[in-house]
């Protein structure tokens, strides 16, 4: 690195004295923190560092082995950013990523210098777009947060306006202030793009179209932002042999989603050995209980098959830690099969009682998790009995339209409180 940082002379126009420079790195602090968008935050920082810290500057991003560079035209429209495939080592930049201490270089056109202009701007058109007329100083620091530099400064000034040691010093730690924003912007970015990820792969999936019933559905998570969370429904199998499955996990957010992606591949992959729900439900035990971990789910899940007499179908339910479905049927009469079991992922070995439930046409079954009868509003809890004494003015309405009410009377329940993930799934017999 060149020594010459005892060069006199500032322009008018960079910040003269310490409450001067403190005023620009308040002004830079400020303006630099007022986003979380990569791009923007770049080219922010070279805004703000022309005039103060170069006549022209460059703000590079280490990749991978190579770099992007951003810059500004004269007038300070941004211009496209140019990616660097492979940034030598031993090139000032290389060394800047490298150690992180700073390069200052003294650049005299047609002269060459110990690395060259092209030792901080490794892009030949760069370079003559920041390239002044005559000699130039130009001065890299490094970007450092959390220990990692993650790119670099670049600020170019004219013969004439070297940098002084404290123009080093004031560089340096608005490349510090940047850094740190940068690298807040970036896991913000990491973050909401594993949360899309996670979202798409955990979403509640669409219903298949089934001979003989129809299948509907309603999610609603408790995590605002959030469209995933700890309860879930599926429905698998093929035409004349189906799976309808209502689930909760213990906890909530992306933890909740993670367990609720493993319960749900876990089921749908033990189905494709033994459609049984009870051996269904013994299956998820044991792979959840393998784990050692201290979540565990609830589950019901019914088998749906044409009845031997083909007059309606026939439901194979078990529960594990869960309600039983709710029967409505034609009629109006709710009823609750008398069935319990042990929540899945607590003890090894479990095994599972099933009852059996003709649904006739007309029937519906109603699935659902503890955010419909646990839902908190002014008067209590919504309970379940409310949730009985709901249904009977919707026998045989649409399965659509069940779900849509249960979700529409708990919402009004609630008055705006907040409230636990919600699912439903209905089925009808008889299309």
């Amino acid at each position: 690195m060149d020594t010459a940082l005892d060069h006199a002379g500032e322009p008018p126009s960079r910040p003269a004295g310490h409450r001067g420079e403190a005023a620009f790195l308040l002004d830079a602090s400020r303006q630099l923190a007022g986003s979380l968008h990569v791009r923007r935050i770049v080219l922010n920082a070279l805004r703000l560092a022309v005039p103060v810290l170069g006549d022209r500057a460059v703000l590079a991003l280490f990749d991978g082995r190579g770099v992007t560079l951003s810059a500004c035209d004269t007038d300070g429209a941004p211009l496209p950013p140019v990616l660097v495939p492979r940034l030598a080592e031993d090139s000032a930049l290389g060394r800047i990523r490298r150690a992180g201490r700073p390069e200052l270089l003294h650049v005299v056109p047609g002269a060459g210098s110990a690395d060259g202009f092209a030792g901080l701007l490794p892009d030949a058109g760069l370079r003559a777009s920041m390239a002044g007329p005559g000699p130039a100083e130009v001065l890299g620091v490094g970007l450092t947060a959390r220990g990692s530099t993650a790119g670099a400064l670049i600020a170019v000034r004219g013969e004439g306006q070297g940098f002084t040691r404290a123009d080093l010093a004031l560089a340096e730690e608005f490349a510090r202030h940047a850094a740190v924003t940068l690298d807040a912007a970036r896991l913000y970015e990491e973050r909401r793009h594993v949360a899309t990820t996670l979202q798409a792969s955990l979403r509640p999936p669409e219903l298949p179209s089934v001979p003989g019933v129809r299948v509907a559905a309603r999610y609603r998570t408790g995590q605002e932002r959030l469209d995933i969370g700890g309860d879930f429904y599926d429905v698998h199998g093929g035409p004349g042999d189906i799976s309808v499955v209502v689930g909760d996990v213990c906890g909530k957010g992306v933890e909740a989603a993670v367990l609720t992606g493993k319960a749900r591949q876990t089921i749908k992959t033990a189905a494709r050995f033994d459609r049984s729900p009870a051996a269904i439900l013994a299956a998820l035990n044991d792979v959840l209980y393998a784990d050692r971990s201290d979540r565990f789910v609830t589950v019901a899940c019914a088998r749906l098959r044409p009845a031997p007499d083909g007059a309606g179908t026939l439901a194979t339910i078990a529960v594990a830690g869960h309600p039983p479905p709710l029967v409505l049927r034609r009629d109006g009469t709710v009823e609750e099969p008398e069935l319990a079991g042990t929540l899945a992922g607590v003890l090894p070995d479990l095994r599972y009682e099933e009852a059996a439930v003709l649904l006739e046409p007309g029937d519906a079954m109603l699935l659902y998790t503890d955010g419909v009868y646990e839902a908190h509003g002014r008067d209590g809890l919504f309970g379940q009995d409310r949730l009985r004494a709901l249904l009977p003015g919707y026998a045989g309405a649409s399965p659509e339209t069940l779900c849509e009410i249960v979700e529409q009377r708990v919402m009004e329940h609630l008055d705006g409180r907040g409230h636990d993930d919600i699912a439903l799934l209905a089925v009808r017999c008889g299309e």
